[in-house]
């Protein structure tokens, strides 16, 4: 569909004049060129400096030189004023009879014009008043003269009339500018319009078939869709088209997708901004782009404006706050809130935003009438991420052997945009190893190389780290098999990779899962535990290496103890509140100090239990740690059926949790 279609409300069909801030900005230094021109030419007109225009130089010479180019008669005619002399050279040097011929010449015009296109030299002296013979000379020696007359009133006039021009040339230049753009001193340059970009049908490239795994989501965007299609439809029974809708989510999660998505299905012009595209320099400037915005949405409508990263602008307004920034904000969401649900009425504007932090969102923007739905795009379950991998993998080669659900299962809280570059690196992997087609190992490999990063193959560790590193790792995963709430062992590596791991140990879930029960979390714990308690036990010290383990479990045990209610100490007493509802930025703690310093002498409990309990565990089996421990060193890289096939035949128990990871491994799925 054409992208200029006309509206027959708007008779410049869509069209703003002054919609090009750079084109404006030119024409304001080209009207500033034609005014300097312009004032030159009236000043030059109007002085009637007629010689010094005629002629094509004009040299400053003494008043001596003058008067000795007099006796020589090389001047041929002289324009006499109260401060200034002009006078013009002969062509040849003039006889007494040559003068008298010229002074009795009647036409002082031709006379001028030859001289002219002689090319003559033109001379500029200051007149000495007290000179009184002067015009005896000039009589004396034949030269024509004549006098101008001076006004001092002329001379003021002369003086200022260029800058009363450019000024006046200026100003109407900035006027028209003001009124293109919405007024205010910002928008000479364009500042105050809105950086809106317009889409009409299908010129994003995306409809709701590239959407997959928010099905509740797209429902929702899908009617709202269907209402601008055929709004007698809903019209019929009393309904009223939302007047915003509000996506909120995790990064990556798809909200701006989704609202792409609505822009090729809608048939309906589609605004499309980020909030940080109305914070300008100027004052005033985000509220201008606001009005603007609208403006042209009202001339468009029905159409959708999208707003991305509207926290940007619709911050909780604080009264304790007095800053420049922070009011000029406030007066951008005044002017947002106003146009969504003031006095005027806005009929066929759908107003769209998306944000990852609702929650310092203020509530006079989340209200019904101005966001009358709120579309939860989170995270997708397992179901989604395989929908989600088919349909990021459409335009790839794939080999029949492919099973979207294995690495689903492998990918559990990974969002749309991670699954979409894991298709890509295992594409790339393909091609780098000269197939025509993606395999399972390619997308297996792509999993981790997005998860933990590349093989960093020139790190190359010393026999002793190699043999810490793998003790470590078969730690975690000695004591992840020796236990009953663990996921199994996919893998088992020691090879660095570029985002700082030395080697880890890769699990997959057998199931999607949405709960965790206590005794879960707490040999999870014990598995964080396991790698520093292998190091403790084999080699009498302890490395660098546990910090990431360290770290993961003491978030746990925390969370154990002030959000999960976890802890025999503190029981059912909620002690932390997240920063964030989708940004994993840390917590805030909701009691005073000796109940904090409690909860980390309870956190500290926990971590010390589960670090004895990894120590009693690897103890026991000690002679399986050894055992695996040298098969991956040789190895470098062993799969979590090697790893159960080892265990099983050292240790001989475990049959029943042997028995389901190899079928899974003959499955495809471990």
């Amino acid at each position: 569909m054409d992208n200029n279609r006309q509206n027959p409300n708007n008779p410049n069909g869509g069209k703003r004049p002054g919609n090009n801030p750079a084109g404006g900005f030119f024409q304001i230094i080209f009207g500033v060129l034609i005014a300097i021109v312009v004032s030159s030419f009236v000043f030059s007109v109007i002085s009637g400096d007629t010689v010094t225009s005629m002629s094509s130089t004009q040299i400053d010479i003494s008043y001596s030189e003058f008067l000795k180019k007099i006796e020589e008669g090389s001047i041929a005619k002289v324009r006499l004023t109260s401060e200034d002399i002009y006078a013009i050279e002969k062509t040849v040097p003039a006889t007494a009879s040559e003068a008298k011929k010229i002074s009795s010449s009647d036409d002082i015009n031709k006379i001028f014009e030859s001289i002219s296109n002689a090319q003559n030299k033109s001379y500029h002296v200051v007149r000495i008043q007290e000179d009184s013979d002067l015009v005896n000379r000039l009589k004396e020696a034949g030269v024509e003269f004549a006098g101008s007359k001076s006004s001092t009133m002329m001379n003021v006039i002369l003086a200022f009339a260029p800058y009363i021009i450019l000024w006046i040339l200026i100003s109407m230049f900035m006027r028209r500018m003001s009124q293109g753009m919405g007024g205010g001193i910002g928008n000479i340059f364009g500042a105050g319009q809105s950086k809106a970009k317009r889409y009409m049908q299908r010129e994003t490239g995306v409809t709701f078939k590239d959407v997959a795994g928010e099905d509740e989501a797209k429902e929702s965007l899908q009617e709202i869709v269907d209402f601008l299609h055929n709004p007698k439809k809903y019209t019929y029974v009393g309904a009223k088209l939302p007047k915003g809708a509000l996506l909120v989510g995790p990064p990556g999660t798809g909200k701006t997708l989704l609202a792409k998505a609505v822009a090729g299905e809608a048939k309906v012009p589609f605004f499309s901004m980020t909030g940080s595209d109305f914070v300008e320099m100027f004052a005033g400037v985000g509220a201008s782009r606001v009005r603007d915005l609208f403006k042209q949405a009202k001339a468009a409508a029905p159409c959708i404006v999208f707003i991305d990263e509207i926290d940007a602008i619709g911050r909780s307004r604080d009264t304790r706050s007095g800053s420049g920034a922070d009011s000029e904000r406030e007066q951008t969401l005044n002017q947002l809130l106003s146009e969504m649900d003031g006095f005027e009425i806005n009929n066929g504007i759908m107003v769209m935003a998306a944000t990852n932090r609702p929650e310092i969102l203020d509530q006079a923007l989340l209200r019904p009438g101005r966001f009358d739905r709120r579309v939860v795009v989170e995270k997708p379950d397992l179901k989604g991420r395989i929908s989600i991998l088919k349909v990021h993998a459409k335009d790839v080669k794939l080999d029949e052997s492919v099973d979207f659900e294995e690495i689903a299962l492998s990918t559990s809280g990974a969002v749309g945009a991670d699954l979409a570059n894991m298709i890509n690196e295992a594409a790339i992997t393909a091609a780098k190893a000269k197939r025509d087609k993606v395999i399972q190992q390619d997308l297996k490999d792509a999993v981790e190389v997005v998860l933990v990063g590349k093989e960093k193959k020139d790190r190359i560790l010393s026999k002793e780290e190699r043999r810490i590193v793998s003790y470590h790792e078969v730690g975690h995963a000695l004591v992840t098999a020796l236990q009953k709430h663990t996921e199994p062992v996919q893998k088992i590596t020691i090879v660095p990779r570029t985002m700082g791991a030395l080697g880890y140990v890769l699990q997959t879930p057998e199931e999607e899962k949405y709960l965790n029960t206590k005794k879960e979390l707490e040999e999870k714990l014990i598995v964080y535990l396991a790698g520093r308690a292998a190091e403790d036990i084999v080699f009498d010290t302890i490395t660098t290496g546990a910090a990431n383990d360290i770290e993961q479990a003491t978030k746990l045990a925390r969370a154990m103890v002030t959000q999960y209610g976890m802890s025999e100490r503190f029981g059912l007493m909620g002690l932390a509140t997240n920063h964030s509802m989708y940004l994993e930025n840390g917590v805030d703690m909701n009691c005073g100090d000796e109940t904090a310093t409690a909860v980390d002498e309870e956190v500290q409990k926990m971590l010390k239990e589960a670090f004895e309990k990894a120590k009693e565990l690897l103890r026991n089996y000690r002679e399986a740690l050894d055992k695996i421990a040298d098969y991956l060193i040789e190895k470098e890289t062993i799969t979590g059926k090697e790893f159960m096939k080892l265990f099983t035949e050292i240790t001989g128990i475990e049959e029943e949790k042997k028995e389901r990871v190899i079928e899974k491994e003959e499955n495809g799925n471990v």
